[in-house]
Formats: structure tokens, C-alpha cells, sequence
């Protein structure tokens, strides 16, 4: 309430009783609320005499700007919102139960028992495809836990176990993926009077890569499986369909076997739904990240979970390639067409893929998380009337995400499509009723009033162009100078480097514009206001451009558009967008929820992302990635809180305390302080070959033979050893070797490692390495003719490791009319050379028979027209590192985490 006196003189005389500053009476005059008070104040003057004093009580409150030493305290409770709440939420486990809480919980997942399991499967060490590790005692150590879990089964079940051995091709990325005699584990477990020929499958893989106990990834989920089974199994159902228990011996090499058992099995036509279970990490909370395609059904199933953790922005990011992995979901979705659950672990991801990945580290509380939903969620598909007859129930992508694991959130796309345009039109219309307010009490035209809004509007996408700019200047910067990834251990950095620079962005260019306009016509009050719905249209129309273009994850910004709303049509109801801190104060209690949940996204993405960019090579800059997550969800969460620092004294001094942190950060960043690496936690990645490679003429004779180091760094900091590599020999580039050479002429070990030939070296040395086999021999067995001079079939046999690639490429005119591999790439007119990786499992003889088909127009055979280069790999085997190459491992920091093995490379021309 605002007192104005007026008092008798030649001159009118305005007294503030409130202590207001008189600097407000010409904004007063001109801007009366509804006209109302200039309506009084005009009575006042043209009153005959001034006998006495007028005083007149106005219901208007003139804003006053809060004190700036309170502005800390504004960013420290939503500072305490992310810690006491989101964090605390993110990282929460389940108690874990023991063998002797079975009693008291009879058909409960029992994670002590998984526990134990999973101690006595990484006690086998790494279970590489093709070792005895992983063909026989890993074999062997599943059957012998499948038929414990049978002696225990009620007489409710029935069992059927199958060890599948396996060959077969496929395409996986830019090669053919072919195999031969890998193995399956898998179980069939059914109620004994089901006539249900529509199973639900769950899959985990129990092999690992080289040099890793495989304990997170994915000897826990392995163990899981192994005790929902059991608990399933010793209950009196009901189990309306059969599930499919399938243990497979060959992901990492990747996703062998589930195509092996989707295309071969005699129980695969049969799988309707699936549960897969991996991991990209090592314990915490599995989540979620894809589900589908399509059969929108399956999600009132995992809503019904104990502990939700999921979000279909993940299936997106998955499945647009940023995440630098692949499950055995996608090839049951592509190869089978069977929908469902994919589930990972992904927090902890440092470890995985390293010798890290132990038991020790694997929490009986993160078992029991994942033990609880999937038993929960196998339950309930497996007995879901959907499962009768899925396809009357496939059609419609789905979205959904839980809210901090308290609840589920799932709709079908085209529900989502209507709830995105509803709430876009609703805003719309608020803002429009918010806009028309502010011209019936501010005195202004509407005009002015749109004037006023267009304007801001413009400051506001100027404003976050600037933030984002900034972002990934620092980011730019970051890698410029040789400092890219300092954030990798030392996460904390990730708040000055990339948000303070956003949110100094998102506040400096409003607080100018209200400095210079502070005696505008239009209150301080509303013309924040103007700032908060210049945002809100702007994620209007980012929701509905991303609507348009089908992008489920449109959810996130339509969301922030409903709160912000939420918060208008509160003070529009309620009066209180006329009283400036009372429309802060409404709009603050309405940003809370969204805050904490795009908060929980951003940590989740952060937690999953950062451990990533130390394997996805060195070909971009992951500081840009860091950086763009930062952008994304700093305009989610803060968009609508910034404006709210307008209110504050000093505002401009406080946005620049923002651009102040973030010089600070970038100091330490280029201290010692920013160092990414942390021995065993966090460490740095490198894949080593010491390898020798003999490249032949046509006539048999050797035109180079040479031994050396292949050196693959799996981040962007390329040349942290480099000191190291100076003493063994002198680096070279790979994709020196690649204009002259077929595959640049090295063993290179997947597709991957030949994306990354810019980065990676060739230390050419002396010493050849300790092959721990023979070197591949590749036999020219026949060549005959076909149906004309111009064809000829060539008929090879390949004897040699168990981990081989097979580079083929063509001499002249020749072409390559068919061949025994998989025809994909001949059928579809690849780009030659072609590269096929070969490994096989439960195989004696390790030996594989291939023809090529090959056409001349002008039928001259004489000359070469193939050539074929063969690299076999000894990933699994013992090693017996030379000398020189040994020192040259042994100098590696200790933040380094080393896999080494030996390989050769030999290239023929027929």
C-alpha cells in the first residue's frame, strides 16, 4: 500500500509515506494501474484550495529492487534444491536383502545370492570368444547354476536347457561381421500346463573384452538373471507364457550371438516381447533408454516397477550414434522384429572395458535395483493378456520418462503430438491475456505494449545466442590451448567452464536493457515479465519445430512451456502478475519441479556422457559435447529462473560475477588441478598392438616386411605419451600408409580403428613380436571358370586365430560378382575394399572356406585381380612382450589403462 500526501502551494508536492523514491513520480503519473491512481491524483489538482491535507491510500505497490547481498542466497537454495534433492535421488539404492531375509520374503530377488554368483563368474577372469575361458568354464559354470536353480523349482515349472553352437554373418556398421561356432546358454522356463506359444525373452551376455573381468558389464546382469529365475521358478506361478532365459557367449564382438539365436534358434519365431539387460558402467541404477519400437503396451508394465529410472530422450540420443556403444536390442528389433526393454547400468562407465571392472565395485544394492524391476517387469509380461495376440497392440511409438524415480510418465507420440499442441496454444493465449493486462494498467497502447515484447523478445534469442556462444568458445578455447576433457575426473569444473558462461549470456544484455529503460512507461515488474514470456515463446516454438520433425524428446521443452504457464494463469487468476513479487515468488515455487527434473536429466546425461568421451576417440572435440549438453538443459531449467536475478540491486555486477567464475574456472582448468586422469578411476585408454606386417608381390615375394607398435588412443588427448613413444621409435600417422596401402596395410581390428587412422600411430621397431600361434595361412585351394571366359570363382581356406580380418580389394578392371560372405555389400554396390571380421568359438580346427567370384570384360587373368590382406589377432592369449615393447608398456603413466596384444598382417595378390 502506497500513501501519497498532497499538500496546499503554488506547486503540487508529492510525498512517498512508504519512503519510495520521489525519482518514481513522473513513472506514477503516466502509468497508473487500470488509470485508477491518476484519476485520483488528478482530483487532487484540480481541487479549489488545499485547506487541508489529501491523503490518498492507493492498492498499488510501486516496485522496489531487493537488496543484492540476497542474490546468493536466491542461487544457493536452487544450488541446495540440486544437492539435497536431485543428487541424493539419483544415487538412491534399495536396501539390499540377505539369505536370511528370505524367510521373511519369500518371492523377493535375494541380491546377496547374486552377489555370490557373481563373485564365482569373474573369478574366470576375462571370457574372450574363442578362450576356454569363456567356451568351457563359462559354459560350464551356467549350466551347473541353471541346474541348482532347477533342483530348488516348485512343481509348478517345467525346464528345457539348450547350449546352442552357432554360425553365421551379418552386417554390422561398414563390415561384414561373420562367425563361426559361437555358444548360447539358453534356458526355457514354462508353467507345465501352458499352451502359450508366445514367449518373453531376457537376454545378458556373459562373455567380456579382452583383458577385463566383464564383472559390471555384464556379469551382473548375468547374475541377475540367474536369480529371477530362481525366484520365479520356487513360486506356484502364475506364469501365463514361457520366458526365454538366453545367456549369450558373444556380444562384445559384437552381437554375435543374439543374432545367432534370432535367426537360428528353434524358440526365436516364438519371442514376442524382450527384456535386455547390458551395461556401459559398472553399478548404480539401470537405466531405461529404449523401448518398443512401437507397442506402447509394454510401458504400463515397467510403470508397475519398484524403482523407475528411464527416459525415451535416451532411446534419441542412442539411436541418433552419439553414444559410442550397441546393444543386442537393435538386433533383435531389426532381425527379429521383437519389441521391448532395453537396460543398461551407465553411471561408473570409467571402468568399463578396463581391467577396472571388478567385483568389488558391483554393490549388492545396485543388484538388488535391478533384481527388483526386472523380476517385477518379467512377472507382469509374462503375464500380460497383450501377449496373446501383440500385434493388436504394436501400433504407436511411445514417450516416457520417470520423475526422479518416485513415478512413470508414458503416453503414445500421438498423444503426445495433441498434449504439445495444446499446451503451446494454451501459453499462446495466456501470454496474449498476460499482454493485454499489462496495456489496460499500464496506460500504454497495445501497440506499445507489442512494441515493448517484440523488442525484448529480440533481446532474449540475441541473449541466448550469446550464451551459447560463449559456452562453446570456452569449449573451443578448452581444446585450442591443449586442454580439452579437464572435467573428465574433476566433474565440478563442468559448472564454471560451461553453465556460468550461460547463464552470464542468458542475464547481461537484459540487465543492460533494463538499466537503460529503467524509467520506462511500462513497470520494472512487467517488463520482467515480458523477459519470462519472451522465453516461454521461444520454447513454444522450439517445441513445435521439433513436434513437426517427429521428435519425441519435444516433451522436454513442451514441459517447460506448462510450468511457466502453470505459474501465469495463477497470477492472472490470483491478481498477482499487478504486484511484482508476489508473480516472482509464484513464478519461483513453479519452476521448482521442473528444475529438479531437468536437473536429474542433466546429471544422468553427464554421469553417462562423461566417462564416454574417454573411448570415443579423438576425431571431435568432447569439450563441444559437454558444452551443448550444458546449453540444452541451462535453457530448460534456468530459462525461467535468470530473469528472476532482475530483481535484485547491482544486477549487472551480479550477472558478471557469473563471467568472473568462469575466468576462475578456466585458470584452474589449466592447472594441475585440471588434469583429467585418475589411476584405476578414471583413467586414460589405450589399445596397443605390437604387430608384424608382410606385404607380398604377385609372385609370392616379399616387398615389405616390418615389426612394429600400433598405438590406438581412445580420447582426444592424443599426445600424453608421446615423451614415452620417443624413446621406443619415431611415430607415424596411420593414414600415411592408407594412399598407398589396402586398409593403410596394418591389422587393423574393427571398423572403428580405421574411422580413427588419423589419429592413430605406427612406431616402426626391430624387434618382431612373440606370436603365441602360427600366422594365418590363406590357401588359394581352385580357379575355374564359370559361365564365360570373362568369370572366374576363386576358392580360398583361412586357417588362423580365433580373431581374424579378411580386407579384400580389386586389381583394374576386375569386379566382384558374388561371394560366399554375406552378399550385402556385393549386392548393394559397395565401395571397395571390403572388410569382413571373422572369429569363432567353439572351434578345433579354426579354419574357414570362402569363395570369390570375379569378372574381367576383357577376360586377361594373367594379371592380378584380387588382393586379399589377412590381420589375426591374439587378444586372449598369454602374452610374451619382447623386451623393448615390454619397457615401452611398462612406461605408461599409472592413470593409463593399457590393452595390449599381438596381431600380424599379411597381404597377398592372386
Amino acid at each position: 500500500m502506497t500513501r501519497i500526501t498532497a499538500t496546499e502551494g503554488n506547486d503540487i508536492f508529492w510525498i512517498f509515506e512508504d519512503g519510495t523514491s520521489n525519482e518514481f513520480f513522473n513513472w506514477i503519473w503516466t502509468s497508473s494501474p487500470l488509470g485508477r491512481l491518476r484519476v485520483l491524483i488528478e482530483s487532487v489538482v484540480k481541487a479549489r484550495s488545499f485547506k487541508t491535507k489529501y491523503h490518498i491510500d492507493v492498492d498499488f505497490e510501486v516496485p522496489k529492487k531487493i537488496p543484492w547481498y540476497y542474490a546468493p542466497l536466491f542461487a544457493s537454495f536452487w544450488l541446495a534444491l540440486y544437492l539435497a534433492i536431485v543428487v541424493t535421488q539419483i544415487n538412491h539404492l534399495p536396501d539390499a536383502l540377505n539369505r536370511k531375509d528370505e524367510a521373511n520374503h519369500p518371492e523377493a530377488f535375494i541380491s546377496e545370492r547374486a552377489e555370490m554368483q557373481l563373485i564365482n563368474l569373474s573369478r574366470i577372469g576375462p571370457r574372450v570368444v574363442g578362450s576356454a575361458a569363456n567356451e568351457v568354464t563359462a559354459v560350464e559354470f551356467l549350466t551347473q547354476q541353471i541346474e541348482d536353480v532347477k533342483l530348488q523349482a516348485s512343481d509348478y515349472f517345467q525346464f528345457e536347457l539348450d547350449v546352442q553352437l552357432a554360425t553365421g554373418s551379418y552386417m554390422h556398421w561398414s563390415m561384414v561381421n561373420m562367425y563361426q561356432n559361437i555358444q548360447n546358454v539358453v534356458v526355457k522356463l514354462s508353467a507345465k500346463n501352458s499352451t502359450s506359444e508366445n514367449y518373453l525373452l531376457i537376454n545378458s551376455h556373459y562373455d567380456s573384452v579382452p583383458g577385463s573381468p566383464g564383472a559390471g558389464d555384464a556379469g551382473s546382469m548375468v547374475v541377475v538373471m540367474l536369480e529371477v529365475m530362481r525366484v520365479i521358478s520356487k513360486s506356484q506361478g502364475p506364469l501365463e507364457h514361457p520366458i526365454i532365459f538366453l545367456f549369450n557367449g558373444a556380444e562384445e564382438n559384437p552381437l554375435q550371438a543374439s543374432h545367432a539365436f534370432i535367426t537360428q534358434h528353434k524358440w526365436a519365431k516364438n519371442c514376442k516381447a524382450l527384456i535386455n539387460l547390458d551395461a556401459a558402467g559398472n553399478g548404480g541404477r539401470e537405466v531405461l533408454f529404449q523401448s518398443g519400437p512401437e507397442n506402447p503396451w509394454l510401458m504400463r508394465y515397467y510403470r508397475d516397477v519398484p524403482h523407475p529410472f528411464a527416459t525415451s530422450m535416451g532411446e534419441e540420443i542412442f539411436q541418433a550414434g552419439i553414444i559410442p556403444s550397441d546393444t543386442d536390442f537393435r538386433i533383435f528389433r531389426d532381425y527379429g522384429g521383437v519389441p521391448g526393454f532395453d537396460m543398461a547400468y551407465i553411471f561408473n562407465g570409467y571402468v568399463y572395458h578396463t581391467e577396472y571392472d571388478r567385483v568389488n565395485i558391483v554393490s549388492k544394492q545396485s543388484l538388488q535395483n535391478t533384481g527388483d524391476n526386472v523380476l517385477a517387469l518379467a512377472k507382469g509380461v509374462a503375464n500380460a493378456p497383450e501377449m496373446r495376440n501383440p500385434q493388436e497392440h504394436a501400433e504407436g511409438h511411445v514417450i516416457f520418462y520417470d520423475f526422479l524415480g518416485w513415478f512413470m510418465v508414458f503416453y503414445t507420440k500421438n498423444t503426445g503430438v495433441i498434449i504439445n499442441v495444446v499446451v503451446c496454444i494454451v501459453a499462446l493465449l495466456a501470454i496474449a491475456v498476460s499482454l493485454f493486462f499489462m496495456t489496460a494498467r499500464s496506460g500504454l497502447t497495445w501497440k506499445a505494449v507489442i512494441s515493448r515484447y517484440l523488442t525484448i523478445f529480440a533481446i532474449q534469442i540475441v541473449s541466448l545466442a550469446l550464451a551459447a556462444g560463449l559456452t562453446m568458445l570456452v569449449a573451443t578455447f578448452m581444446d585450442g590451448v591443449g586442454r580439452p576433457m579437464t572435467w573428465f575426473s574433476e566433474t565440478w569444473l563442468l559448472i564454471g567452464l560451461f553453465f556460468c558462461p550461460m547463464f552470464f549470456g542468458m542475464g547481461i544484455l537484459p540487465a543492460y536493457y533494463l538499466e537503460k529503460t529503467k524509467k520506462d512507461k511500462l513497470s520494472l515488474g512487467f517488463r520482467i515479465q515480458l523477459f519470462m514470456h519472451s522465453h516461454c515463446l521461444f520454447l513454444i516454438i522450439l517445441t513445435i519445430v521439433m513436434t513437426a520433425i517427429g521428435l519425441r524428446s519435444s516433451f522436454m521443452c513442451m514441459m517447460a512451456v506448462l510450468f511457466d504457464i502453470t505459474a501465469l494463469i495463477i497470477n492472472l487468476i490470483t491478481k498477482w502478475h499487478r504486484k511484482a513479487y508476489w508473480f516472482a515468488i509464484a513464478a519461483m515455487v513453479c519452476q521448482i519441479l521442473p528444475f529438479l527434473y531437468y536437473t536429474s536429466i542433466a546429471h544422468a546425461t553427464y554421469m553417462t556422457m562423461l566417462p564416454m568421451t574417454g573411448r570415443s576417440g579423438s576425431a571431435s572435440n568432447p569439450d563441444v559435447l559437454m558444452a551443448g549438453i550444458a546449453v540444452f538443459m541451462t535453457i530448460l531449467f534456468a530459462g525461467f529462473i535468470m530473469p528472476l536475478f532482475l530483481f535484485f540491486h547491482k544486477t549487472r555486477t551480479i550477472i558478471y560475477s557469473f563471467l568472473a567464475i568462469t575466468i576462475l574456472f578456466i585458470i584452474i582448468a589449466v592447472t594441475p588441478a585440471g588434469f583429467p586422469y585418475k589411476a584405476k578411476t578414471a583413467t586414460q585408454r589405450y589399445s596397443l598392438i605390437h604387430a608384424e606386417r608382410t606385404l607380398h608381390n604377385a609372385d609370392g615375394s616379399i616387398r615389405l616386411q616390418e615389426s612394429g607398435i600400433y598405438v590406438y588412443p581412445q580420447d582426444r588427448r592424443i599426445n600424453s605419451v608421446d615423451e614415452y613413444i620417443k624413446i621406443i621409435g619415431e611415430k607415424h600417422k596411420i593414414s600415411e600408409y592408407c594412399d598407398v596401402e589396402m586398409f593403410c596395410g596394418m591389422p587393423l581390428y574393427n571398423h572403428r580403428w580405421h574411422k580413427a587412422r588419423e589419429r592413430s600411430f605406427w612406431i616402426p621397431i626391430e624387434e618382431k613380436p612373440n606370436l603365441p600361434g602360427a600366422k594365418p595361412a590363406l590357401t588359394l585351394m581352385n580357379v575355374y571358370p564359370l559361365d564365360s571366359s570373362s568369370r572366374k570363382r576363386y576358392e580360398f581356406k583361412l586357417v588362423g586365430p580365433d580373431h581374424m580380418t579378411i580386407f579384400i580389394g580389386l586389381q583394374g578392371e576386375a569386379k566382384i560378382t558374388d561371394w560366399s560372405f554375406n552378399d550385402t555389400m556385393i549386392r548393394d554396390a559397395w565401395e571397395q575394399p571390403y572388410f569382413i571380421y571373422f572369429s569363432y568359438g567353439k572351434d578345433e580346427l579354426g579354419s574357414l572356406d570362402f569363395t570369390i567370384d570375379v569378372e574381367k570384360s576383357d577376360g586377361n587373368f594373367n594379371v592380378p585381380v584380387l588382393e586379399i590382406g589377412v590381420g589375426g589377432h591374439w587378444i586372449h592369449q598369454d602374452k610374451v612382450r619382447t623386451p623393448k615393447y615390454q619397457q615401452f608398456v611398462e612406461s605408461f603413466p599409472d592413470y593409463a589403462s593399457v590393452n595390449d596384444w599381438t596381431a600380424s598382417y599379411e597381404s597377398y595378390l592372386f
